[in-house]
């Protein structure tokens, strides 16, 4: 059977948890897309429309013996940058730091080799030339090591001058941005996240180093096959081996980028050797890569940023800070992403199937979850799983499942749904 056979036989309310009448065809889509995978793995899907919670729903398994549960975390890759990011508008809204003043003010170490002038909003927009991993350490393990990684960077040499070009800080941005605002507050990230974002929303789950008390509320990979192996937390792009070229991998040559600058940002030496899905791996403090949330975390820090930085009362970001995060930084190409991803600090676009959120804002991991929000329509968005997959332009169900949570607001909104 086909997939796109197996869709439209699929059972149409295979999943648990609570949906608002209005967003029932998004439910109805979610379990189309998950149904015959659900031995394979779990997922979750949760949105807030206009302030309220109208989907917190999930399906499938946690683990070969477990069932995905409302509370289950989930490994989400980039789509923790969003979050990060988020923190970092905060703080700069506390008059903890600010966006372009140089890195070294608050890291002095930072200044060495041609970095004195990188600001936090060069990073934020991946404008800063420090995207390659490859180069910087010998062995993927070393990422275990948070201390490590930032005397790593503060030693790092850009590629390219600040400010002339944008590649995508795959790996990298959880540790610049991540150290930058531990060297700015005196604080450590774990402590930062507490007090700052998860105590004032009431998150349910959302790390950078899942605590050991946590680890058994994370999904784990389910492997397809009998033999015994060591789960590769990060699926990363297949170029590295030899294999038959992915749509991915044809992506980048076809856009004339340079492969190797794809493999630099996105592939560790001896990650074969590495997991982020093994308990070490979740414990280490990897922001860019190994953030565990449930997705009503997700969406719910997003629900604040459609409701322009506040919260039931609160306000975690200023109107004149907010009025920055979502600015579009240039419309440069990327040297790592084959399609546009008009950076803004820290989120890129909303990618959809047609409907256009003008300023929208997100973050989408490389196994094709996602985070995001629509001031416009007052709309976020979270979709987390553990499927053995990976694409650096989002799964296909993120962008079908984005598309639907659109129509679905515009059909209250507007009085019809339409596909663009």
């Amino acid at each position: 059977m086909n997939a796109v056979t197996e869709i439209l036989f699929a059972d149409k309310h295979n999943y648990q948890g609570w949906v608002d009448p209005h967003f029932t065809d998004l439910a109805t889509q979610f379990s189309r897309l998950q149904d015959a995978r659900t031995e394979q793995g779990g997922a979750a899907l949760a949105v807030y429309f206009q302030g309220q919670k109208v989907v917190d729903i999930y399906t499938g398994k946690k683990s070969l013996t477990e069932s995905w549960s409302e509370d289950t975390l989930s490994v989400c890759y980039s789509t923790g940058k969003g979050v990060l990011a988020t923190l970092a508008h905060i703080l700069v809204s506390e008059g903890l730091l600010e966006y372009d003043v140089p890195i070294a003010h608050y890291w002095s170490e930072f200044a060495q080799n041609h970095k004195k002038a990188i600001t936090l909003r060069h990073i934020l927009s991946h404008q800063s030339g420090l995207y390659d991993i490859r180069n910087l350490i010998n062995d993927a393990r070393e990422m275990l090591d948070w201390s490590h990684m930032l005397d790593v960077f503060a030693q790092a040499t850009p590629r390219f001058a600040v400010n002339q070009a944008n590649a995508y800080q795959a790996l990298t941005f959880g540790w610049l941005v991540g150290g930058t605002l531990e060297k700015a507050t005196g604080r450590s990230l774990t402590d930062l996240m507490r007090v700052y974002l998860v105590e004032p929303l009431q998150l349910d789950g959302a790390y950078f180093g899942t605590p050991s008390s946590e680890l058994s509320r994370v999904a784990r990979l389910i492997q397809k096959s009998k033999t015994v192996q060591s789960p590769r937390a990060l699926s990363l792009p297949k170029a590295a081996k030899t294999h038959k070229p992915s749509l991915a991998d044809k992506l980048v040559t076809w856009t004339g980028q340079n492969p190797q600058d794809f493999q630099d940002a996105m592939i560790p030496k001896g990650m074969k050797n590495f997991s982020f899905f093994s308990d070490e791996g979740l414990q280490a403090i990897i922001p860019a890569a190994n953030g565990t949330f449930t997705a009503n975390s997700l969406s719910k820090i997003y629900a604040m940023l459609a409701n322009g930085g506040q919260w039931e009362g609160k306000t975690l970001i200023k109107p004149k800070v907010f009025q920055q995060l979502n600015h579009i930084q240039n419309y440069a190409r990327d040297k790592v992403m084959p399609i546009p991803m008009n950076w803004r600090l820290g989120y890129h676009r909303v990618l959809t199937m047609g409907k256009r959120a003008k300023h929208g804002f997100g973050h989408m991991g490389y196994n094709g979850s996602g985070a995001w929000c629509d001031p416009d329509r007052n709309l976020s968005f979270a979709y987390t799983h553990n499927f053995k997959i990976g694409s650096i332009t989002g799964d296909y169900r993120l962008w079908g499942l984005t598309q639907e949570t659109l129509r679905c607001a515009d059909q209250v909104l507007k009085g019809r749904k339409g596909w663009f």
